[in-house]
C-alpha cells in the first residue's frame, strides 16, 4: 500500500482530514453542475412553449428531448408542436391549475429515477450535497444512528434495475426523434439540429448500456463463463459493456450536458435568437 495512503488515519468531524491536495473541487464541481442542470430543466419544463422547431403538419421536424413524447400538448402555443404529434391529442381538461401544461412534465419521473439511482449519481451527490463523507479519508457529516446501507431510507435506490427499462424506451424514442430531425416536411436534408439530436441518443446510450443493471441484466448470474455457447455469449456481451462501464462517470456528464445543449439549442432556434444551418433553406 502506498505510504502516503496508508499514513491517513481515520478521519473525525466535517472535513477533517490528513489529505493534502484539492479534494474539495470534486464534490463542489459536482454540486455547480448538477445544480444548474436541476435549475435550467425545471425552468424549461415549467415553460411549455419554444420546444419544438419545423414540427408543421408534414414529416419531421426537431423535438426538444426534454419534451419527448409528446403525451398531450395545448395547441396554439409558441414554439409548440401541432396536435397530431401528441399520442392522446389535446390537452387535458381535468389537469390542475397550479401545475403548467408542459409535455415535460408527463415524462421527467423516468429519466430522473434513472439517473437518481445511478450508482454512479449516488456516490456523486451523496457527497456534492449530503458530505457523507465528501471524499475518501475526509471527515463526513455527524450521524445520529449507524449506516443502515441499503436497508434503511434509500432503499428505493434499488429500483435503479427497473427504472433502467424505461430508460432503454426512451433510447429508442429518442433515436426515432434523431431520425424524424432529418426531415422537414417530408422532404430530407440534414441541419445542425439534426447532429445535436442525433448526438443525443448515441450518447444517452452509451451511459445507458454501460449500467452496471445492465451489465448484470446480460452477462451476470452466471457462475462460468465458458460452460456453454450461451455462456460464451453472455461474457461477450459483459466485455463490450464493461468497456462502456469503464467511462460510466464521463458518459454519465457528457450525456446529461447534451440533453441540456439539445434542448437550449432548439429553444434558441424557435425563439429566433439564432439560426439553424440546413439544407432546407430555411
Amino acid at each position: 500500500m502506498d505510504s502516503a495512503v496508508a499514513n491517513i488515519k481515520n478521519t473525525s468531524g466535517l472535513a477533517v482530514t490528513e489529505r493534502t491536495d484539492n479534494w474539495w473541487i470534486g464534490p463542489m464541481a459536482v454540486l455547480g453542475g448538477l445544480t444548474a442542470f436541476v435549475v435550467y430543466s425545471t425552468w424549461a419544463a415549467f415553460q411549455g412553449v419554444h420546444y419544438a422547431v419545423g414540427m408543421s403538419e408534414g414529416f419531421g421536424g426537431y423535438l426538444s428531448p426534454m419534451y419527448s413524447p409528446l403525451i398531450w400538448i395545448q395547441e396554439g402555443v409558441l414554439g409548440g408542436a401541432p396536435l397530431h404529434h401528441a399520442i392522446f391529442g389535446a390537452w387535458p381538461e381535468w389537469w390542475p391549475d397550479f401545475i403548467p401544461a408542459s409535455p415535460a412534465f408527463l415524462i421527467v419521473a423516468f429519466p430522473l429515477s434513472f439517473r437518481f439511482t445511478c450508482y454512479y449519481y449516488r456516490k456523486a451527490y451523496y457527497r456534492a450535497f449530503t458530505w457523507t463523507p465528501p471524499a475518501c479519508a475526509v471527515g463526513a457529516l455527524p450521524r445520529k444512528s449507524n449506516y443502515a446501507g441499503e436497508t434503511g431510507l434509500m432503499l428505493f435506490q434499488n429500483l435503479h434495475r427497473y427504472a433502467m427499462y424505461f430508460a432503454v424506451i426512451f433510447i429508442f424514442i429518442l433515436s426515432y426523434d434523431a431520425f424524424l430531425s432529418f426531415f422537414r416536411n417530408g422532404v430530407f436534408g440534414v441541419g445542425v439540429g439534426s447532429m445535436v439530436l442525433l448526438i443525443n441518443p448515441i450518447l444517452l446510450g452509451s451511459y445507458t448500456f454501460g449500467c452496471h443493471s445492465f451489465r448484470h441484466l446480460m452477462g451476470g448470474n452466471r457462475d462460468c463463463f465458458s460452460c456453454d455457447t450461451r455462456a460464451k455469449m453472455a461474457y461477450g456481451n459483459w466485455k463490450w459493456i464493461t468497456k462502456l462501464n469503464e467511462n460510466h462517470q464521463l458518459l454519465a456528464w457528457v450525456s446529461l450536458i447534451w440533453v441540456g445543449w439539445a434542448d437550449i439549442y432548439i429553444r434558441l432556434v424557435s425563439m429566433g435568437l439564432i439560426t439553424d444551418l440546413n439544407t432546407w433553406a430555411f
